[in-house]
C-alpha cells in the first residue's frame, strides 16, 4: 500500500470508499462509457451506450436493450482484484465502515465487503416486472428462459426480467441513498477510488463528507483533486494493495 495512503488509514477510525469503474477496469470489466465503449456501441448498434441504456431505449425496442446489455454489461468470469480486496480487509479489521460503488459487477461482495451501497443496482438481481419475482443473473443469460428475441422471461408468469439496475431516466434507490449519505456524513476519512465523479446524481454525495481526510486514487484528474489531502494518479489495485 502507498505509504501515505497507509498513514492516513491509520490515523483514521471511520473510512468510507467511494468508488466507480476504474476499480473493476483492473478485473477487466470495461468501462462502458469509454472512448472504445462509445466507438463499439455506435459502430455495432448506430446509438450512443447511454442512450441505450436508458429507460426510453428499453421501452421502445426491449430485444436490442438485451443484446446490447448481456454483451457489454455482464461479465461472468470477472474476479475481485486487489483493491476490492483490501477494501474488504479494511472492513474486517474495523477500519472501514461502508463502501458506496457505482459499479453494479457484485466485485466487492464477492471479495468479502458486507456493507455495500450499491448506487446503480446490481447485474446479479433480476426481478419480473409483472408478479416481481427474483431471478439470478444465470438465469437470465440462459436462453431457455428467453423467447425468440432472447428477452428473458419469467418462469412464473411470463412477464419480462428487467435487471435491477439503475437506467438512464430512472431514479435511484432511496434506501441506498440514504445508506451512502448517512455513511459519507459520519466518515472521519473518505476514498474516492476509479471514478472521475461525472455521473450525477451519485458523483454529488461526497459533498456531505464533513471529515479529516480526503483522498482521490484515479488514473485522470477529477474536480475533487484540489479539495484532497491526498490524490494519487496511479491503478489504484497497485496502490491499495494491502
Amino acid at each position: 500500500m502507498d505509504e501515505r495512503l497507509k498513514k492516513i488509514i491509520d490515523d483514521s477510525k471511520n473510512i468510507v470508499f467511494f468508488g466507480g469503474a476504474g476499480v473493476s477496469t483492473e478485473s477487466n470489466i470495461p468501462d462502458f462509457r469509454s472512448e472504445s465503449g462509445l466507438y463499439h456501441a455506435k459502430q455495432e448498434y448506430g446509438y450512443s451506450p447511454e442512450y441505450m441504456l436508458s429507460r426510453t431505449f428499453y421501452e421502445k425496442d426491449t430485444k436490442t436493450f438485451f443484446d446490447y446489455y448481456k454483451k457489454n454489461l455482464i461479465y461472468q468470469d470477472a474476479m475481485p482484484n486487489k483493491a476490492h480486496l483490501a477494501l474488504a480487509k479494511l472492513e474486517a479489521e474495523g477500519k472501514l465502515k461502508a463502501i458506496v460503488t457505482q459499479n453494479i459487477d457484485g466485485l466487492h461482495q464477492k471479495a468479502g465487503s458486507k456493507v455495500v451501497y450499491e448506487l446503480h443496482g446490481s447485474t446479479l438481481r433480476n426481478y419480473c416486472t409483472k408478479c416481481h419475482t427474483f431471478h439470478d443473473l444465470d438465469y437470465i443469460m440462459d436462453p431457455q428462459n428467453c423467447d425468440e428475441d432472447l428477452i428473458p422471461r419469467c418462469s412464473k408468469c411470463g412477464g419480462i426480467v428487467k435487471p435491477d439496475v439503475v437506467l438512464y431516466e430512472e431514479a435511484l434507490d432511496e434506501m441506498q441513498i440514504e445508506g451512502a449519505v448517512s455513511a459519507i456524513m459520519h466518515a472521519d476519512c473518505l476514498i474516492i477510488g476509479g471514478t472521475s465523479l461525472a455521473v450525477y446524481p451519485a458523483a454529488s454525495f461526497i459533498h456531505y463528507f464533513k471529515g479529516k481526510h480526503l483522498v482521490v486514487i484515479n488514473m485522470s484528474e477529477t474536480p475533487q483533486d484540489k479539495m484532497a489531502e491526498l490524490v494519487i494518479h496511479e491503478p489504484i489495485g497497485k496502490v491499495m494493495e494491502y
